[in-house]
């Protein structure tokens, strides 16, 4: 296994920065996923790790060796692109077997291993059959198992489920996780998906316009955002983030909320850590599914504007003083569109953020 780290690498193309001033490691056999949305620098940043660009000023290691000026070819890592690239002119086994022919891997060894590789994504049946006749679920199959094969220890994937349905995306998720697990495998994945993120990667790395953002598990980047753009980003649907101004009450701190109300006192932690601030404007912060029905008045008035009943659950959108807020509740919600809920935020899930910063406000 190997690690990877990218020491204050920074991008330009002319006088676009790509990536800004970069620094970020990879631990040996983990699954980082690059998160983001398009043109945030996540391609940018796998591309210069694989070598098919330079970064413009830092350093890329694997594990202490300085590869910054090696080519693509001579770094020994795997790669798989969102548009699948086999050669649709051979079979499946063909495709499969490329890279160990390559290598001069022996007939026996390279049977074995195509074999292996195509009873784990399920290629077994279509061996033999022409890769330009089969879909393109299939099709991106072939594309990773032929990276997968030469057991590279670094292996990076640059939004290979994107072009397959929904169906396959699910399936492939947990297919690559075990992988991963089963090779031991250093892994990067982009992709601008949070689901894909918080459901395979160890940590995840939140870019925005070449800046990194915030580096941590799934969990920790999903209850503690550091600024508001990983809380909207991160969750489906993103944190709700009203305009607040903090008063204080009774010797508690709350948030004003204009029109919504008042909220609860802040829990202590949180209100310490507000009272450093200069400035008594704020975002205060809850997720969707931290949201619940009050059995009274109490807590935020909001307008309901429209019902979404999905299954399972039920996404209730409210209108906050002209500020849309989403609530995810049971499929059995009493709540009606046109209608006014009373609802309050649990007191734990509150987090606050600067208003000017837009910067975490955390406490102890």
């Amino acid at each position: 296994m190997t690690s990877i780290r990218l020491d204050t690498l920074t991008k330009k193309f002319g006088a676009f920065s790509a990536i800004r001033t970069m620094d970020l490691e990879v631990h040996d056999g983990e699954f980082m996923a690059l998160l983001g949305p398009s043109g945030c620098g996540k391609s940018t940043t796998m591309n210069i790790i694989a070598g098919m660009e330079r970064p413009t000023s830092g350093r890329v290691l694997f594990g202490d060796r300085d590869i910054s000026n090696v080519p693509m070819t001579r770094r020994g890592v795997g790669f798989v692109f969102q548009n699948y690239a086999i050669f649709t002119h051979m079979t499946v086994r063909q495709n499969l077997a490329y890279g160990l022919k390559a290598r001069g891997t022996a007939g026996a060894e390279t049977d074995r291993r195509v074999g292996a590789i195509a009873d784990f994504l399920q290629l077994t049946p279509f061996l033999d059959q022409p890769s330009a006749k089969l879909s393109v679920n299939i099709l991106q199959r072939i594309a990773i198992g032929r990276s997968a094969i030469v057991e590279p220890s670094i292996f990076l994937l640059d939004e290979p489920l994107s072009n397959v349905d929904a169906a396959f995306r699910a399936v492939m998720r947990t297919e690559l996780k075990h992988l991963q697990r089963q090779f031991r495998q250093t892994m990067v994945y982009v992709t601008h998906d949070q689901l894909e993120a918080m459901t395979m990667a160890d940590r995840i790395a939140v870019m925005d316009h070449g800046v990194l953002q915030q580096v941590g598990t799934p969990l920790e980047v999903y209850n503690n955002p550091v600024n508001i753009f990983v809380a909207r980003f991160i969750g489906s649907p993103g944190m709700n983030l009203l305009p607040a101004t903090l008063v204080e009450l009774g010797g508690r701190l709350h948030a004003d909320l204009g029109k919504a109300g008042l909220s609860r006192a802040l829990t202590a932690p949180l209100a310490a850590a507000a009272r450093g601030q200069k400035s008594r404007d704020v975002w205060f912060g809850f997720r969707p599914e931290e949201l619940s029905v009050a059995a009274d008045t109490a807590g935020l008035t909001l307008a309901v504007t429209f019902i979404e009943r999905i299954g399972s659950r039920t996404i209730a959108h409210f209108d906050a003083g002209g500020v849309a807020v989403k609530g995810v509740f049971e499929n059995d919600v009493a709540l009606q569109a046109g209608s006014t809920a009373h609802v309050v935020a649990q007191e734990q899930s509150v987090r606050l953020f600067d208003r000017a910063t837009g910067q975490a406000i955390v406490g102890d």
